[in-house]
């Protein structure tokens, strides 16, 4: 059987794809366990990710580690979930450093356990000069506050005479966001059949595709992913136009 990689058209892929890693609870539900051993068992998820977009050199991937809200779930599980983190990123820094990818983190980092912080702003540092590609993790990251935090700094700004409101642009807007050095998102994708965009990125995916999956996130595997890639590229993307307007280009 033809893998859906070998469907790909590199000439038409995404810059930049998002996804919301949702399932992991209900995958260990239904084999018996708690939460967090479905949590443990996302990493091969996320390792496949990241190895399918290098594969086909995908230059930008956020993946939605861990929300704003996420802060509200039951101590337990926030203190698994922050351990693992910091076991992954110890385990996956030098894959990820070979692979020539560079890390970035984007969210209210300062909430994050001290030691969390320092092996995260270790990673970004050693691999700023990596260009193979850019891995983009989410974490205490939500974007109502992240908009907010936007208009805060421009309301400022132009409170003290830094800027008038007349020059107050898509662009500049942009420039306040955690996002500021990415592309705007072409693809997201969520699993575990939620069809909701909790609070992700939703400035940054104005005109992305967007895909939900049934698939619960420990069983996404580079197969999936490659096919939403091909899905992706089946689709006509507008971007206000219509069809006749984009023919007229071709």
């Amino acid at each position: 059987m033809q893998s859906f990689k070998d469907k790909i058209n590199q000439e038409k892929l995404p810059k930049h794809v998002a996804i919301i890693m949702d399932g992991n609870g209900r995958w260990a539900k239904s084999r018996g366990e708690k939460r967090t051993f479905g949590h443990k068992h996302a990493i091969k998820a996320v390792r496949d990710v990241v190895n399918a977009c290098n594969e086909i050199n995908i230059p930008y991937l956020t993946l939605y580690t861990f929300s704003s809200e996420n802060w509200n779930r039951p101590e337990e599980e926030v203190g698994t979930l922050m351990s693992l983190i910091s076991e992954t990123l110890l385990l996956e820094a030098e894959e990820i450093f070979t692979k020539g990818l560079r890390m970035h983190v984007i969210g209210d980092i300062n909430k994050l356990p001290p030691l969390v912080q320092e092996q995260m702003m270790h990673l970004v540092d050693i691999t700023k000069n990596n260009t193979r590609g850019n891995l983009i993790l989410a974490l205490s990251y939500g974007s109502q506050q992240e908009i907010l935090n936007a208009v805060k700094q421009i309301s400022t700004k132009v409170k003290n005479g830094e800027l008038k409101e007349e020059e107050i642009t898509e662009q500049v807007f942009e420039n306040h966001l955690y996002t500021k050095d990415f592309p705007p998102v072409d693809l997201l994708v969520r699993t575990s059949g939620e069809v909701r965009i909790s609070n992700f990125l939703l400035w940054q995916i104005a005109y992305a595709e967007l895909q939900f999956l049934d698939t619960l996130w420990p069983d996404f595997g580079k197969e999936d992913f490659f096919e939403c890639i091909y899905n992706y590229q089946n689709k006509e993307r507008r971007f206000g136009k219509t069809s006749e307007q984009l023919d007229e280009h071709l």
